[in-house]
């Protein structure tokens, strides 16, 4: 998409698979690094779960605006957060969703305008093809957020780039 030639349908959504394989993988591994530690592990226990929470209130907030269906949540948090194995559960049941729905996403359904309202009551107006991309970004950001948290107890964040799991993925990409 450099030097302003626009992505052809198969090129972006091949781009949109991978980046929700990339997130449904990264998500798992840092559930499985949330996972190996004791329950009491952490200060940041509580920190890493609420943002992750939010992830996926977010996640789900989108998917119902996707599908012409009511918000579950009327907040982008919530007062309770879900113990780690329901919300890794939920999360990857989530994930799996988006990759299914991105797959079966073709460049009309993507081009076309989704009207809905903010969880502030303000209306907002998205294409499906952005709101995908703000999905998939959101999750980065806060994943990034959390790894900080790992690291700021000494506890060593999964190693998520893209780059990593493409390369993990197809291995045959590290030409030498």
């Amino acid at each position: 998409m450099s030097g302003g030639k626009v992505a052809s349908h198969s090129q972006l959504s091949g781009t949109l698979k991978s980046l929700f394989a990339h997130k449904s993988w990264a998500n798992e591994e840092l559930f499985a690094v949330l996972a190996s530690q004791p329950p009491d592990y952490s200060r940041q226990h509580e920190a890493c779960l609420r943002t992750l929470h939010h992830v996926y209130i977010v996640d789900r907030i989108f998917r119902a605006h996707l599908c012409g269906e009511p918000r579950p949540y009327d907040a982008s948090d919530a007062t309770h957060v879900p113990g780690l194995e329901w919300l890794r559960q939920h999360v990857a049941q989530t994930d799996a969703w988006y990759e299914k729905y991105v797959d079966r996403t073709d460049a009309k359904m993507l081009a076309e305008l989704v009207k809905f309202q903010f969880t502030d009551g303000n209306p907002g107006c998205m294409s499906r093809e952005e709101i995908l991309l703000h999905i998939a970004t959101h999750g980065i950001y806060h994943r990034g957020g959390v790894a900080q948290l790992l690291k700021a107890e000494s506890i060593a964040p999964p190693d998520d780039p893209y780059t990593v799991f493409l390369h993990r993925m197809q291995p045959h990409r590290r030409i030498s």
